[in-house]
Order: structure tokens, then sequence, then C-alpha cells
């Protein structure tokens, strides 16, 4: 049985959401932070796991005490998900057919079920898998002035999720492609498709 690996990139600053902390780092009605959370479920799930944590070089907030997984090493994080993702799969001892799951840390609600289903159609499916929810919602196309031009159909397209899980040769030479065409790739799933792969698509919840 090959050997499962858990990518969580959790080097991001949270910017956007204008906190006084990256979102990692804000608590959870127990008081523990939304990381902590996230990697609880993980080992939940897969206890025996190895973890490759990505965190700023600067980051003044963690603590390894957050970390349930016996076998875990910390990487330095990059400028972009895919360097976080790259800079974990160089650091790795593993085989070229272990699969490895990518995580976001900000999804602290991820259910064991899911995984267990990601991690099982990633074994299986050459191509690997991801979690995703069809689209409910109305899809409008904006012009360039901000106004709704039209209603896109909806069938056949999905919201992508995580956990993404694939072979580790697959995801290295995808990402390793990518970033030398000077691809920006916001998923692990994109990489793999700009190969000519075709990710399993496994439904998942819309909580995730």
């Amino acid at each position: 049985m090959s050997q499962i690996w858990l990518i969580v990139p959790a080097a991001g600053q949270g910017r956007r959401m204008g906190a006084d902390k990256p979102k990692q780092y804000l608590t959870l009605a127990d008081e523990q932070p939304v990381l902590a959370h996230t990697l609880a479920r993980l080992h939940r799930a897969f206890p025996s796991a190895r973890l490759v944590l990505c965190l700023d070089a600067d980051d003044r907030w963690f603590l390894p005490h957050w970390v349930p997984f016996n076998d875990w090493q910390r990487v330095e994080g990059g400028s972009e998900r895919m360097d976080s993702v790259l800079n974990a799969l160089h650091a790795m001892a593993a085989n070229d057919d272990d699969v490895v799951l990518v995580h976001d840390v900000a999804r602290p609600c991820i259910t064991v079920n899911d995984l267990l289903a990601l991690y099982q159609a990633a074994a299986t499916h050459s191509a690997g898998a991801l979690l995703a929810m069809p689209v409910a919602d109305t899809m409008k196309r904006a012009d360039d002035q901000c106004q709704s031009a039209r209603t896109e159909p909806r069938e056949g397209l999905w919201h992508a999720l995580t956990p993404q899980g694939f072979r580790y040769a697959l995801l290295r030479r995808a990402l390793e492609t990518a970033r030398q065409q000077q691809t920006l790739v916001t998923d692990e799933a994109s990489a793999v498709e700009a190969l000519g792969e075709c990710p399993q698509l496994v439904t998942g919840r819309r909580d995730n």
C-alpha cells in the first residue's frame, strides 16, 4: 500500500480579510484556531499519514502543539499557492506512486467521509481526483461595465473544492511544468488538466 501524504498550504497572510492575523489563526467557538481544526479533521481520517505544512517564513502565530500528526514537517511557503505546494513536494521523501492530498487550511469543515471518498478515488484513478460540487446557482456573464450581459448554462459546471489528490510523480510533473511555462494555476487539478489529464470529480458537501 502506498504512503498517504497530506500537504496543507498555510502561508497566506489574510490581507483580503482585513483581519489582524491570517484567517487560519482566527479562532472558532472553542477558542481553537481554524488551522488546528483542519489538521484535527485530517488526522481523524488519516492518522498514519505524513503531513507537510507550508507556513510563511515570518509566521509568528503558529504553535506546534496544534499538529496531531506524529510524522510531519514544516516547509516555507511561497508567494503563490503553487509555489508552496511545489516546495512541499520537493521536501518530501515520497515514492512516485504515493498518493498526495492537498487541502486548504481554511476548510475546517471537511468531513471524514468526504476525505476517505476522495482518497479512494485518487488512489484508483490514474489522473487523480478532487472534491467538487455541481453548480446550483444561476451563472451570469458580466460585460466590461459590470452589467449582466447574459445567463450562462450551468450544466456540467462544478465548484472545485479540496482536498485534491494525485500520485506524487504526476502532481510534481504538472506543477513543475506550469512553473516552467509561467502558467499561474489556482489549484492542482488545473495543472494536471494542462497535461491533458482528466481528474475524477468526487461530489463533496456544500459546507466544505
